[in-house]
């Protein structure tokens, strides 16, 4: 090892420092106590081959520990994701262990520390949970360890693992979850409601015998007259319906809830509402907007379209321009052309905001079904809740209460033209929007 290395590898222990504080303490205090100072003397030479003991060691072997970080190969945005780091002591005695992993930039967490200790010739691992609320690579710096005997005087550093790196994609960890309650018919237990179907406005699928319980309105009597026992017309849900997510990426989407931006709670509903339209074997397409048109995925219902959906979720980034809904009527009316059920992804402040792109809405909702989803400002709720007595206070509620009215007053209005409306929670927005769309399928509107 060169001197460098060592130098750079090589750190001082605090309890070196509590020692040389009690030794000069002793030097101190032989001043008028003079036995003391041999002892002071001795205590200071001690200290110095425990030092070197030390020292010689921890310096004795090149690979006397190994370690290394277990990265997923891709994080889910706004979800806790694991990762696991793996020791191992390859000295012949116990050693005390400290891992500072150098966390990527994004985190901005710069006290993350694991103390542990590691038998001789022995294996351990540990794990954590990271958050991210942003989309993107995440780059991993070293993974330092740092190893002290039981002297505790020095401490030599280990470095592992540099430049590690981590794509965090939308939320496929949601995903998952309700594509699993999905599938189990649990989606209930999230607060998916359950929606009565009216008439008949599914495909037809096959000819069979009536069963009891089954629905006498489906009674087919010529099959009936042939078969001579009772039969019954069997339907299933109508697939291949084309279902368009228009995502707002314009500055109207940049506020933040809880940490995540309004764009990337969008985007994480889009991914888990497309997985379980395409399971529902619909087809699933996407147009992302702000001052131009983004991104145009026709609608499909491939097996492999979902894997596009998450590619080019991954990489939309919001703007700081306001959004040109011409340019979106535009892109729509020329581009999809069959009936398709459009899920706006945006958000209105003010009443006026909405009143501007009236137009295009209404032009849209003519020829499409089309659901216009924005945003409660749930920073209010708390406004609105607290007493106000002073009047700084009454002025700040009833700017809430205003602010909380016009968002009702824009929802109304929309429904009062015909237009689909959901006015969410930001965290509630996955739900709401499957649920929609789960009425839509429901009362065949499409």
């Amino acid at each position: 090892m060169s001197i460098l290395r060592f130098i750079k590898s090589l750190f001082l222990h605090q309890r070196l420092f509590y020692a040389l504080s009690s030794i000069g303490l002793l030097f101190f205090l032989s001043y008028w106590f003079h036995g003391l100072y041999p002892l002071a003397w001795l205590a200071f030479w001690g200290l110095g081959l425990l030092f070197l003991i030390d020292i010689v060691i921890l310096y004795r072997g090149h690979h006397s520990v190994e370690a290394s970080r277990q990265l997923p190969e891709k994080f889910s945005n706004s979800d806790a994701n694991q990762l696991s780091i793996q020791l191992k002591n390859n000295y012949p005695f116990r050693v005390s262990v400290e891992v500072i992993d150098e966390i990527p930039v994004q985190f901005q967490k710069r006290d993350f520390l694991k103390e542990l200790q590691i038998p001789a010739k022995k294996t351990t691992s540990f794990s954590y949970e990271l958050r991210p609320v942003e989309r993107g690579e995440y780059i991993f710096g070293h993974l330092n360890v740092y190893v002290s005997s039981r002297y505790g005087i020095v401490k030599r550093r280990f470095t592992f693992d540099k430049d590690g790196m981590v794509k965090v994609y939308p939320s496929f960890i949601q995903m998952k979850k309700y594509a699993f309650l999905a599938l189990d018919n649990r989606l209930t237990l999230l607060g998916m409601k359950k929606m009565r179907r009216i008439g008949h406005t599914m495909e037809f699928e096959q000819i069979k015998e009536y069963v009891i319980g089954d629905d006498v309105r489906t009674i087919n009597w010529k099959a009936t007259a042939k078969q001579g026992d009772l039969m019954i017309n069997q339907f299933q849900d109508e697939k291949s319906q084309p279902i368009y997510c228009l995502i707002d990426a314009s500055r109207a989407m940049k506020m933040p809830f809880e940490g995540l931006s309004l764009l990337d709670y969008a985007i994480n509903s889009t991914l888990a509402f497309s997985n379980i339209a395409l399971k529902k074997k619909d087809k699933v397409g996407m147009i992302t907007f702000a001052e131009t048109i983004k991104n145009h995925l026709p609608a499909s219902s491939r097996k492999v379209h979902l894997n596009t959906v998450l590619e080019i979720l991954y990489n939309i980034k919001t703007d700081f321009l306001d959004s040109d809904f011409g340019t979106l009527y535009t892109q729509v009316k020329r581009k999809v052309t069959q009936r398709s059920l459009l899920l706006l992804f945006t958000n209105f402040e003010h009443i006026s905001a909405m009143e501007r792109q009236m137009g295009y809405l209404k032009a849209l909702s003519r020829k499409h079904i089309l659901v216009v989803i924005f945003f409660k400002n749930t920073e209010l709720d708390e406004l609105l809740e607290t007493p106000a007595d002073e009047i700084p206070q009454i002025y700040h509620k009833t700017i809430a209460q205003k602010s909380d009215y016009d968002k009702k007053v824009m929802a109304a209005t929309l429904e009062q033209y015909g237009i689909q409306t959901i006015l969410t929670k930001p965290q509630d927005l996955t739900v709401n929007t499957i649920n929609k769309y789960l009425e839509i399928k429901a009362r065949g509107m499409l």
